[in-house]
């Protein structure tokens, strides 16, 4: 891969894995609107290998309190890390089940360009009403075991490409009563155990295929995403506290509605 291909992906993926606009529906993209080669699972997976170490950075108070809440320091952070911890867990479950079907069944029928059209647009819609008929009273502290099953299940069908992770986390948070930027934290919370995951699993076949400049490749993707992740959690964060994910929405819907046009040939 060029240099100019592992960027631009890197990019892509730092700026767009935690805004909820699909991550993974714009690396399917970029070679369907470039012409270049697809960068394949293993070059994807390394990109958002590197926006877990840009989460992990930023959350890394929450990321100590649950560490605390496990292993049992101090009784009040006991409880909240690991009621948090927990949640987690359970809110991971609904996405694994999930993923094994969608990995042996459907992996490349998903990887279309008429899937990734309508899951933007669709679940671009899906934020706004939830964004606009959610209460804004709840923080993640708040959140109880059901609330975290809700989010899981939601989670679970953003593995069609387009739907966007964050983005139908988000909306399932919003829809339960959590503020913005709590919903957001606890969107990008939960990305740790997924991205970590398909991680391990991709790293061991990287090291199977014994391609040494794929895995050079593949290192330089992560680190680039990483910088870009940062900065885009950082401002997401900015963003929630002072306004809505109404501009999300708009180039959700323009994309999706593009894409669409593109994809049946208007």
């Amino acid at each position: 891969m060029s240099l100019l291909h592992i960027g631009v992906l890197a990019l892509i993926q730092g700026v767009t894995e935690f805004l909820p606009v699909s991550s993974s529906g714009h690396l399917i993209l970029v070679p369907v609107m470039t012409g270049w080669p697809d960068q394949g699972l293993i070059i994807d997976v390394a990109v958002h290998v590197g926006t877990l170490g840009a989460v992990m950075l930023y959350f890394w108070r929450d990321i100590g309190r649950m560490i605390m809440g496990v292993v049992g320091i101090g009784k009040e952070r006991r409880e909240n890390g690991a009621r948090l911890a927990g949640y987690l867990v359970v809110a991971t479950l609904p996405v694994i089940a999930a993923g094994l079907v969608v990995n042996y069944y459907l992996a490349e029928a998903l990887r279309s360009l008429t899937v990734i059209a309508w899951a933007t647009l669709i679940f671009g819609l899906v934020l706004y009403a939830a964004d606009r008929r959610g209460m804004t009273v709840r923080r993640v502290e708040h959140m109880t075991l059901f609330d975290a099953l809700v989010i899981g299940f939601a989670q679970a069908l953003a593995l069609i490409p387009g739907a966007s992770r964050s983005g139908i986390t988000m909306s399932a948070a919003r829809m339960l009563g959590l503020e913005r930027a709590e919903a957001a934290r606890f969107s990008m919370l939960l990305s740790i155990p997924a991205i970590l995951g398909a991680g391990v699993l991709k790293t061991r076949d990287l090291y199977a295929g014994g391609d040494v400049q794929l895995s050079l490749d593949a290192a330089l993707a992560a680190g680039l995403a990483f910088a870009a992740a940062l900065f885009a959690i950082a401002a997401l964060m900015a963003w929630l506290k002072r306004a809505t994910f109404t501009p999300f929405v708009v180039y959700r819907v323009l994309l999706g509605a593009a894409l669409l046009a593109l994809s049946y040939g208007a």
